[in-house]
């Protein structure tokens, strides 16, 4: 199957590539710098430029796909909204997939985003999922969480350097999953037409609060975490104070996210029907544990490995 991956270079696009290809897809790219997408040309992508905000960037990129895995999202280092970024991008694809007679799609979404609809990013996900279901496409909506790599730069890096964790809102239970495992379902989804014109929750085994993650990693660093909450007010305050400048109109829609992960609200749901509908063993699913141990067992064996070759070139300096 000729699969068009859309995003790529993101933390989620470069898994799905990656596992489209192991299942023996043709993957085409489409990202927005080529140069900095040449990892993906190594693995076996074919790869094109085009900018979801540049319609006629989009035919090419589409011509002779069957089908098409959207994991694009706007960057944190976006100055402008996710309205004008996601939405109209979101508008723009939509469009030329129809334009190309193109229907299947897979479409990466957030869970519960209904219900926040005063959240930006959530708004943007509901609109998206409403005109899909509108629409003819062949769909498959895929309902995610958060990915464990953000855990990683958000607690485990902090404890492992004695640094601060910084923690917002009322204690949330996250069912975290990591992005290799979202990528199995996106990519089976292509496989199983039994998942067309569905939505799914997608998320990880078990939800996790704040202080059970910082818990993890004092154990497996062995140093006791530094943890700081943020004042709902402070977070409100620099979301005003971001709000008001357009450059930095970007970073007070993500500031608005604090309300949806720090609103107490378990985000988790059941997964017994989305394993049975793609066809997936659960057990294969990384736990946010394991995910963590791995990371440190590997950070801290590079770290000791460091210090041995510090000390061999010390004594080497030695004058006896």
């Amino acid at each position: 199957m000729q699969v068009l991956v859309v995003g790529g270079t993101g933390t989620l696009g470069r898994q799905v590539a990656r596992r489209a290809l192991d299942a023996g897809h043709q993957v085409r790219c489409m990202v927005r710098s080529p140069r900095k997408a040449a990892f993906l040309q190594e693995w076996g992508c074919e790869l094109t430029r085009g900018d979801l905000l540049e319609p006629e960037s989009l035919a090419y990129a589409l011509e002779g796909q069957d089908a098409v895995i959207d994991a694009a999202t706007a960057r944190a280092t976006d100055s402008a909204s996710a309205y004008d970024i996601d939405w109209k991008g979101n508008q723009n694809l939509f469009a030329a997939c129809q334009a190309a007679s193109l229907k299947r799609l897979v479409f990466v979404s957030l869970l519960d985003a209904h219900q926040h609809r005063d959240v930006p990013l959530m708004d943007i996900k509901a609109c998206a999922e409403d005109w899909l279901m509108a629409s003819d496409f062949d769909y498959t909506i895929l309902r995610g969480v958060a990915f464990m790599q953000g855990v990683i730069s958000q607690f485990a890096i902090p404890v492992l350097e004695s640094q601060t964790v910084w923690v917002s809102g009322s204690p949330t239970p996250i069912a975290y999953m990591n992005t290799q495992d979202m990528a199995r379902f996106a990519v089976a989804a292509l496989e199983r037409d039994q998942t067309i014109r569905q939505a799914f929750p997608v998320v990880g085994p078990r939800a996790w609060t704040t202080s059970e993650i910082t818990q993890l990693c004092e154990r497996f660093t062995g140093k006791e975490a530094r943890t700081f909450r943020v004042p709902p007010a402070l977070l409100g305050l620099m979301r005003s104070v971001t709000g008001f400048f357009e450059a930095s109109l970007n970073v007070a829609e993500r500031l608005a996210f604090e309300a949806v992960t720090g609103g107490g609200s378990a985000l988790d749901a059941p997964m017994e029907a989305s394993y049975e509908a793609f066809g997936l063993d659960p057990a294969e699913t990384t736990g946010l544990e394991g995910y963590l141990k791995e990371y440190y067992d590997t950070i801290l064996r590079r770290l000791r490995e460091m210090e041995t070759d510090l000390d061999k070139e010390a004594k080497k300096k030695l004058p006896f």
